[in-house]
């Protein structure tokens, strides 16, 4: 990360393809070491760990992408090379994101860290090969989770609602010959999108959508506006936002007759990765084992 940062350090903006080499120079690699490549034969190992180290640093912002492939240093990353002028670890960056002082993001995963995750690198010596898989790849998926996160809090709320309606379509709402569309601006009555069940639109899928920060959570006001907007329509909607609900707002969907359901910004990552919306298989490993029938 360090001799990404430093590369980017000039404030212009460069495309992945072109900080790569640029990386591997500044970190001195030897052809040796650049021609490296991963366990799976896809990919060199020093352009995995830069693209590695870009995607993190723009979780935490000391990047930011202007566009598609892009990054650039924020202030906050030349805050970090300043503080840091012998160079920075994960941890520390870690750090300077629960110091309330610094501009450096929180490191948020897609879910709760557990207690034994905090401590992986010491117990990864006890962990089997596929245990060591597995936790490898739950790390790479609550990094893309937070990733997710991230860009769809900076997209405009019309690329979310069309988000959102694509998720649940993948996620089976309206059926074989079912259809989801977002509902006009200018028409929208407190309802984002509409998913049809069957043909015939007979059965339907309300959806309230609200892209907010994470310092600005759903209340009960606008849970409740969006009960209303449903009076007449149907008694159950699904209301999703990039940020959180509070308590007062759970407990008023949970008191209701009608049937609401909240999903919050952490959950509605788990689900476009387990469903496949804005993310692509990068690679795929198989894991053999002995085949005890051919011994037979």
């Amino acid at each position: 990360m360090t001799p990404t940062l430093r590369v980017l350090s000039d404030g212009v903006t460069r495309h992945g393809r072109e900080i790569r080499p640029l990386v591997a120079a500044q970190a001195k690699l030897t052809r040796r070491q650049k021609n490296i490549m991963l366990p799976s034969g896809q990919q060199l190992m020093y352009e995995n760990r830069i693209g590695w180290a870009l995607s993190f640093l723009a979780i935490v912002g000391a990047l930011e992408r202007p566009k598609r492939g892009n990054y650039r240093i924020t202030d906050a990353g030349r805050q970090v090379l300043k503080q840091f002028p012998s160079g920075f670890s994960q941890q520390d960056l870690k750090a300077l994101g629960e110091d309330p002082t610094s501009p450096i993001r929180v490191y948020q995963s897609g879910s709760r860290t557990r207690p034994e995750e905090r401590t992986a690198d010491a117990q990864a010596a006890s962990m089997t090969p596929l245990e060591q898989v597995q936790s490898g790849i739950e790390r790479i998926h609550r990094d893309v989770e937070a990733e997710l996160l991230i860009r769809l809090q900076g997209q405009d709320p019309g690329f979310f609602e069309h988000a959102v309606v694509e998720l649940l379509l993948a996620m089976g709402y309206g059926g074989t010959n079912g259809a989801g569309s977002v509902t006009p601006i200018s028409n929208d009555n407190g309802i984002d999108g509409v998913i049809d069940q069957d043909i015939l639109g007979l059965n339907r899928v309300y959806i309230q959508a609200k892209r907010y920060g994470d310092e600005h959570p759903v209340g009960r006001p606008e849970v409740q506006a969006f009960v209303g907007a449903l009076s007449g329509k149907a008694d159950s909607g699904v209301f999703i936002t990039t940020s959180r609900f509070s308590d007062g707002a759970r407990n008023y969907a949970d008191a209701i007759p009608a049937r609401i359901i909240l999903v919050d910004g952490k959950r509605l990552v788990k689900l476009m990765v387990r469903y496949g919306v804005g993310v692509q298989v990068r690679d795929t490993y198989h894991v053999v084992e002995i085949d005890e029938d051919f011994f037979e």
